[in-house]
């Protein structure tokens, strides 16, 4: 990866590119991957791979991904990579125009529906996954009384604690431990709301 910073997307065209379903999936896969060519993304997402080509430009066009070494390939593919840590969307930077409030709004709630699906394909298919994983997996809802202050720094610190577990398993997996690794996906929201 290019940088070891989240970015965060403040512009309209940018958060347009990446509001398509198929982008945000390719995102997250290569994302998930860390490197990874327009064939190997298509398997995973089940598409042409002229059409993952296509809208990993459109990524790049605007620095969300770029070009990954080629792995000691022949030259022939492309390999990508996610061009940050991650990405991050501020109500605060799109709440000055109605077109960007919208937009924003629309990329979040795509994104949440996604997110619904992976969780539902957890659900449908927990049956299958060992024991340990079934017990290790969580579901929780909590429900507190806080100030804006407050609730910012929980979330500070609950993205500190996460980055922390992440940075830590794939060390790990880069010195060889690889054995009972999975691709686990943590949804968090942090959010105001009245009964």
């Amino acid at each position: 990866m290019a940088s070891n910073e989240s970015r965060r997307v403040s512009d309209l065209e940018t958060l347009k590119a990446f509001g398509h379903p198929l982008r945000m999936r390719l995102y997250r896969a290569l994302y998930i991957a860390r490197e990874a060519t327009a064939s190997q993304l298509a398997d995973q997402v089940d598409e042409a791979v002229s059409l993952v080509s296509y809208h990993l430009r459109k990524l790049a066009d605007h620095g969300l991904i770029e070009e990954a070494d080629q792995q000691g390939k022949d030259g022939r593919e492309r390999w990508w990579q996610p061009a940050s840590k991650g990405l991050n969307f501020h109500e605060e930077d799109f709440h000055d125009a109605p077109e960007k409030a919208a937009t924003h709004a629309a990329v979040g709630r795509l994104s949440f529906d996604q997110r619904v699906e992976m969780y539902r394909r957890y659900l449908d298919s927990a049956s299958t996954w060992p024991t340990e994983w079934r017990s290790a997996a969580a579901s929780s809802e909590y429900l507190a009384r806080l100030t804006a202050e407050e609730l910012a720094g929980l979330g500070r610190e609950l993205h500190q604690l996460i980055d922390r577990y992440e940075v830590l398993g794939r060390a790990r997996e880069a010195a060889g431990d690889t054995e009972g690794r999975e691709n686990v996906a943590v949804h968090l929201y942090t959010f105001p709301f009245r009964p």
